[in-house]
């Protein structure tokens, strides 16, 4: 439920106040603040300053600034159930089919792992265009609130602001495609996870084992995902089948697409959940 218009009659500082004072806001902090520790710890690998103290404390700020995002949306979700006495569809698995819960979980998981600067970059990306929404939806109305209602007319939900108009302009051009960059990213993340994992790097195969989890579920529902998927197998397709390509190396590619369809069929979810489906990410 989208909060009232501000009341234009209240100075600035008192609508401010009450803006701060929701849980939604602390959403939009926990936003903003991962975004600026992404950049700042951007910084620090241009520099090449992976391990410095700084650079530490700012991966590791946008992670906990992550779960706490995705936990105030799984923790509002979970109030409002709660209040109408409606039971999550599947139990534990349902409630673990939630994305919200994924990335809150995967959160989780990034932030006590070794670095991997990838993983920041998919949560970086949700961030902008929630900043971006809120700002336009929250923000702009309470710097700038529509103004009060004469006697007998209805009053105005927004007020005319080109900075307002240019970000919806923004969000509506650039989603879709930075949410098939996202996908691409965590197939991306997933190759990185799987190279170190075959290095025998630190806890590398462990943080393969949840990470497969967590893209066979972001698989199961995200098309941005299995459109990445089909156009990456599709190249792969196209440069095994090329002239001169060694029979092997067909055979192995054959052997990975039927290894990736038996696993795609033993982890089908949607098996053991009621129908109703899983809730989609609002975070």
């Amino acid at each position: 439920m989208a909060p009232p218009p501000p009341n234009a009659s209240l100075p600035l500082q008192e609508r401010l106040l009450a803006l701060a004072k929701t849980l939604q806001f602390a959403w939009f902090v926990g936003h903003l603040t991962l975004i600026l520790a992404t950049i700042r710890y951007g910084f620090s690998w241009l520099r090449m300053n992976y391990y410095g103290g700084m650079a530490q404390f700012s991966y590791r700020t946008s992670f906990v600034a992550a779960a706490v995002t995705y936990g105030i949306v799984v923790y509002k979700t979970q109030r409002a159930r709660a209040k109408t006495n409606t039971r999550m569809p599947g139990g534990v698995i349902g409630l673990l089919s939630d994305e919200n819960v994924q990335y809150l979980l995967m959160a989780l998981v990034w932030l006590f792992s070794p670095q991997y600067p990838l993983a920041l970059l998919p949560y970086c990306v949700y961030s902008v265009f929630h900043v971006a929404t809120y700002t336009r939806a929250n923000v702009i109305p309470v710097l700038q609130p529509p103004p009060p209602a004469v006697d007998g007319a209805s009053p105005r939900a927004k007020v005319n602001s080109p900075l307002a108009d240019r970000i919806g302009t923004f969000v509506k051009e650039y989603y879709d495609t930075s949410m098939s960059i996202v996908s691409g990213l965590e197939i991306l993340i997933w190759v990185r996870i799987l190279l170190s994992a075959i290095l025998f790097q630190r806890r590398s195969w462990i943080l393969l084992g949840l990470y497969t989890a967590f893209l066979r579920a972001r698989f199961s529902q995200s098309s941005h995902v299995q459109n990445s998927v089909s156009q990456l197998g599709a190249r792969v397709d196209s440069l095994v089948g090329a002239q001169g390509t060694p029979p092997a190396a067909r055979q192995v590619w054959e052997g990975v697409k039927n290894g990736a369809r038996q696993f795609h069929d033993a982890t089908d979810v949607g098996k053991y959940v009621n129908k109703g489906g899983p809730a989609k990410k609002t975070s």
